[in-house]
Parts: structure tokens; sequence; C-alpha cells
């Protein structure tokens, strides 16, 4: 165990002690001071790297929450076993704590009492003389360590206590609130880069192609003012009116980059059709009697960029030319899937799968997923699945 554990454990089981008066106090208030100790305590264990995780939501106040709490069953099936071993645990670590580091204490400075003339007594033990009480001193230091191991294991008797006593609900609760929280980790990175993505698009393409819209706009006024021949006028009018629009691709570029207009208005089908069509791939598309009029809207556009990436990975990486594109709608949902026959040995996270490990966790949001299968030397196949209507 690192060093940095054992020591909070012997900390919060100290804080434990010394808060173990107050516990006794709040008696009257059981049930509001077993949901608070409760929730303390499984603080506590994860500050000790124990599998524990809080039930309060990071948005609700302590007091919503312990009202809340309070109507459950919950509380008398867990937080209440959790706060009486908490208080039983508190009473033995508060008995050890005084007499163990404050005989600890006398015995560690028994030469400087003797000093002073006064003859430290710890149990039965009391010096004599100079020499007894230096003897003291490591008998004093042993004495620490075996309260901090004491305090050591006490803290771990509140793990199993805590997790014996934490019902099935609460641990499947803390998993999918951890679950939730490494989501939404990865959904601000993945919509942080998207951000990054468009800002450089706008900035090397339509930005730039603006800029010299002006300069051009500048210099056609200059020459209409200096009375310049027809000739150069309207070789800087036709340059500019070229550089408008070739900044009006590049934004219209962008904007479907961001939702495709093809996929509002005719369809998932459709909108895969023709991002396939644009790829440089030769890809074969398997979508034949398929019916996306029951898909929503937050489904298709998930479905529709995972398709979008998996294909640019193809184009990038996999070194082939022709990749098989299935698409398979329902009422019940959608079913894609992209194979090609390149170098494999795609990971969803590393490399390649970069992309793709964002989109998974959006997928994921509506209750779909992202799955890839990609040996070394034997292609990759990118499984993508989506319900018809996302599970919120």
């Amino acid at each position: 165990m690192p060093p940095s554990i054992l020591l909070r454990r012997v900390l919060t089981e100290v804080v434990a002690a010394a808060l173990t008066p107050l516990m006794l106090v709040l008696l009257p208030l059981l049930p509001l001071t077993a949901v608070t100790v409760a929730e303390i305590d499984r603080l506590r264990a994860r500050a000790c790297g124990a599998p524990s995780s809080r039930l309060r939501p990071a948005h609700q106040s302590w007091t919503t929450w312990c009202r809340a709490r309070v109507r459950t069953s919950g509380l008398w099936r867990t937080d209440l076993p959790i706060f009486l071993t908490a208080l039983l645990l508190g009473l033995l670590s508060l008995l050890v704590v005084f007499f163990g580091f404050i005989g600890a204490l006398a015995l560690v400075t028994s030469p400087v009492l003797w000093a002073f003339g006064v003859a430290a007594q710890v149990g039965p033990f009391t010096p004599t003389s100079f020499g007894q009480s230096l003897a003291a001193v490591p008998a004093g230091a042993g004495l620490a360590l075996v309260t901090a191991a004491l305090l050591v294991g006490f803290s771990k008797v509140r793990d199993a206590a805590l997790l014996g006593f934490s019902s099935r609900h609460d641990l499947d609760l803390q998993a999918q609130l951890k679950e939730v929280r490494n989501s939404r980790a990865s959904l601000t990175e993945a919509f942080e880069q998207e951000r990054r993505r468009i800002e450089r698009d706008l900035h090397d393409g339509a930005q730039q192609d603006l800029v010299a819209v002006v300069l051009s706009l500048g210099l056609l006024e200059s020459a209409a003012s200096s009375g310049a021949d027809k000739d150069r006028i309207q070789a800087l009018a036709l340059r500019s009116q070229d550089q408008a629009e070739r900044a009006l691709r590049r934004l219209r570029d962008t904007v479907r980059g961001i939702h495709p207009p093809e996929l509002s208005d005719l369809g998932l089908v459709a909108a895969i059709r023709e991002v396939a069509s644009r790829s440089p791939l030769d890809v074969e598309v398997v979508a034949e009697d398929t019916d996306d009029s029951s898909l929503s809207s937050p489904s298709a556009g998930a479905v529709y960029f995972a398709v979008s990436e998996a294909l640019t990975n193809v184009a990038k990486h996999a070194g082939v030319d022709h990749v098989r594109l299935e698409l398979y709608c329902t009422q019940d949902g959608v079913r894609a899937r992209v194979i090609d026959t390149g170098i494999g040995g795609v990971e969803l996270g590393k490399g390649t799968g970069t992309g793709l490990l964002g989109l998974r966790e959006r997928m994921r949001s509506i209750g779909g997923d992202i799955r890839v299968t990609s040996p070394p030397g034997s292609g990759t196949t990118v499984k993508i699945t989506a319900p018809a209507e996302p599970q919120w």
C-alpha cells in the first residue's frame, strides 16, 4: 500500500475519533445524521483508495439530498448500519488515539521531561533514572507505529463494512455515476476537438478567402477611382467574385461538417450515400429495402458522423481503395458496418481510433455503441448501433 494512502487512513481515523463526540450529540437527529455520516464515509473510502463513490449528485446541495435520502429505503438498509459501524469504530479509534499517541508522546519526550524533574508515567512504566527515560524513546516510537497500524486496520474494517452494507442498488448507482463521469469527460474532450477543428477550418479556409476578397475589392476601388482601363477593372471584379464564391464553398463545407443538410432534408440513407459519393474511396453501399423514417435526429446524426469518421480513417490509414458500407434501418434502430481489407491493428483511443473514441461516447449517450474489430493484417470492421429514439 502506498505511504500516502497509509497516511490518509491514519489521518482520517484521527479525524473520525475527534468527531465521535459530535456524532453522539447528534443522535437525536438520527436519520439525517446517519445519511450524512454514511455519505462522508463513502468520500473517506474513496480518498483512501477503496472502490467507493459518492451518491449525492455534484449539483445537489447537502440539505436537499439528505431530505430526499431519508425518505428512501436506503436509509435503513445502508446508511444506518454504516453509521452504527462508524460510531463503534470511532469510539475505538478515540481510545486508541488518546492512549496510543498520548502515551507515545510521553515516552518519546521522557528525557526532556526528566530534565525538568518530571517522571513521565505511561501505564505501569515510570522511569527512575535518566537512562530509563532514554530507553523509553524507542519504546514510544514503537507504540506510535502500533497505534498507527491499529488505525489503518480500523480504516480497512470501515471499508469492508461500507462495501458489505451497501445495497446492490447503491453499488449499481455508483458504477453508473462513474461511467457517466468518464463519458462526460470524453464528450467534453471530443467537443473541444471539434471546436478546434471548426476554428481551424474557418481560419485556414473561409477567413483567408474573405481577406483576399477585401483586398481585391480595395484594389478594385483604387482602380475605379484612378480611372483605370475597363479591362483591369473587370479583371479585378471577376477575381473578387471568384474569391467570394470560393469562400462561400468553404463555408458550406464547414457547415456540412457540423450538420449536413442532406441529413435533415432527405434522411440518413440519402446522407450516407452522399458522404460515400464524396469519399476518395470506392465505397460499396449496401442499404437496400431499409426505412429510416423512424430514426430520431440525434440517432441519425450520431450514426452519420460515425460512418463518416470511419470512412475517413479508411482513406487515411487502411491503404486500400475499396470499402464496403452496410446500413440496416428498422423500427427499433439502425445498424451499420464499415468493412475494409486494409492493414488492421486499429484500437479505439490510440492512433487512428481517437476520432471514433469521442463518437463512441456520443453514441453511448443515446444508448448505442461503436465496436471495432481489427486484427493486424486482416482489415478492420467498425460496427455501429443506435436505437431509433435516444434512451433519455
